[in-house]
């Protein structure tokens, strides 16, 4: 696999005050004043970003997903609690657009997504001595609350940078490569996944009769390998996000935005295409969330699968996505990101429905619960790497990070709430998993009509893409599309 930064010959960053200019109301980069980066800087930048990646994947898998769930049921979690956990980190990106307003007042992006990160990670530090050492003194249930508390503070705080990562990454990463670095990006992460989550599982199902001593040990290596992810954010190049640039009139962006919100606020609510993007998110949000806590549970409770096999589905799930992420990077790059999203999304919306085909016979635990994790990698990493890179795409270049807090924020709400309804549902007498997932198809249908109507700027029409996806002819350059999309 080679990196997209191979093919970067120069890039002008967005730091020095007079970058930007004003034409007919919009933004745009001025070549003439922009700072040149050396390819070297911004080779560094983009590697140490990836393995930034790279280990905060190890957290994430041993704080979140199947791990987490499998360690919840060992404790007699109930559904309604597994579906709180994972609204958690959906309810708390309330808190960034505050993060957002703090992160651009700062002059270091750098500084400020260290320290919130950093304490962040650490506080999963306390469960594992209330694991490790505690537990003999613990009953299951406190423990329980122990860890909705532990995560409900570390994401709290997480909460807080999300924004400013994304913000940076909108800065150093060029825009003409940004399909395909993190396309790749993503599949080093994937590939990570792909390895390590059996091994977490394999090492909770096998550590002698307390897996959940075993779950302590794999979550102190998880939170060491977040440290480190931290520390290569050293080599990256940083952002001092109250220079941004000046207008006609010689201001600063920053001191106009630090005088009058009322007319940043006002720009937003007329920015209708942002405001569709919204409605989509929330809509298709709520309806991806609404059933995928609960397809780990499916497999656990249901089908009374051990948690090894489940994490061998999961790394299926990864290895799809190690696979054709850079592809989807790629094509994000030549096609956009609205029309994938469609046409992707239409894929991801009846998934669930296959679902109702499963159980505990063999053609089912070897070919066709497979199957269906691979197809669900396959998507589920193209509609992730395309809605990030679609917000940077259509937000502003004047104060960006507002606008990924804001689309982060109603998103984790809408999130949130789909995962504590499909809790409920999931308990309601006469609502079986399968009705839910069920469900779940038909509002992820519905949620994908509003994106019909977003503008993307460098982006083809369905109508010249969709003969290619119906073909099956998957090579850009033979779909009659040799032509680069003009920019308006």
């Amino acid at each position: 696999m080679v990196e997209p930064v191979a093919e970067l010959n120069e890039v002008r960053f967005l730091q020095t005050p007079d970058l930007l200019k004003k034409t007919n109301s919009q933004l745009v980069i001025s070549p003439q004043t922009a700072l040149k980066i050396s390819k070297q800087d911004i080779r560094s930048t983009l590697k140490a970003s990836t393995l930034d990646g790279v280990f905060a994947s190890v957290f994430e898998s041993a704080t979140s997903g199947v791990i987490l769930s499998n360690f919840l049921l060992q404790l007699g979690a109930t559904s309604v609690e597994i579906g709180i956990l994972s609204a958690i980190p959906m309810v708390v990106n309330l808190l960034q657009p505050l993060g957002a307003y703090i992160a651009d007042r700062t002059t270091s992006r750098h500084w400020y997504n260290l320290f919130i990160f950093g304490v962040s990670r650490l506080l999963w530090l306390v469960l594992v001595v209330e694991i490790v050492w505690g537990r003999q003194n613990t009953d299951s249930h406190l423990l329980l609350e122990w860890t909705l508390a532990t995560a409900l503070a570390a994401s709290l705080l997480a909460a807080f940078a999300h924004s400013n990562w994304f913000s940076w990454m909108a800065v150093v990463v060029p825009h003409r490569l940004r399909g395909r670095y993190f396309g790749f990006r993503n599949s080093a992460v994937s590939l990570i996944a792909l390895l390590g989550v059996p091994l977490m599982g394999l090492a909770v199902s096998t550590w002698g009769t307390d897996p959940i001593l075993g779950y302590g040990i794999v979550l102190f290596l998880g939170v060491l390998a977040g440290l480190i992810s931290l520390g290569f954010q050293f080599l990256m190049v940083d952002v001092n996000p109250q220079v941004y640039g000046t207008d006609e009139d010689g201001e600063q962006f920053t001191e106009k935005l630090g005088q009058n919100q009322t007319n940043f606020l006002t720009a937003l609510l007329k920015d209708y295409n942002f405001l569709i993007f919204l409605f989509y998110l929330i809509l298709w949000t709520f309806a991806v969330n609404l059933s995928a806590p609960f397809f780990n549970i499916y497999l656990l409770q249901q089908l009374n699968l051990d948690v090894s096999l489940v994490t061998i589905y999961n790394s299926l799930s990864a290895g799809a996505n190690l696979l054709l992420l850079l592809f989807w990077g790629k094509l994000a790059d030549r096609w956009g990101n609205r029309p994938l999203l469609i046409v992707v999304g239409l894929l991801v919306a009846i998934t669930p429905v296959l679902w109702l085909v499963t159980g505990n016979y063999p053609m089912a635990l070897w070919v066709w619960l497979p199957l269906l994790h691979l197809l669900g990698g396959t998507t589920l990493g193209a509609i992730e790497l395309c809605t990030k890179n679609i917000q940077m795409e259509i937000a502003p270049i004047k104060q960006p990070s507002t606008y990924f807090a804001i689309a982060a924020a109603v998103a984790g709400v809408a999130g949130a709430c789909g995962t504590t309804a499909g809790g409920f549902l999931a308990e309601v007498p006469g609502m079986s998993l399968g009705g839910l997932f069920a469900l779940s198809a038909g509002l992820r249908l519905i949620a994908l009509l509003p994106l019909v109507l977003v503008r993307e700027p460098r982006s083809l029409s369905l109508r010249e893409i969709l003969p290619g996806f119906l073909l099956f002819q998957f090579n850009p350059g033979e779909l009659g599309l040799k032509r680069q999309p003009k920019v308006p």
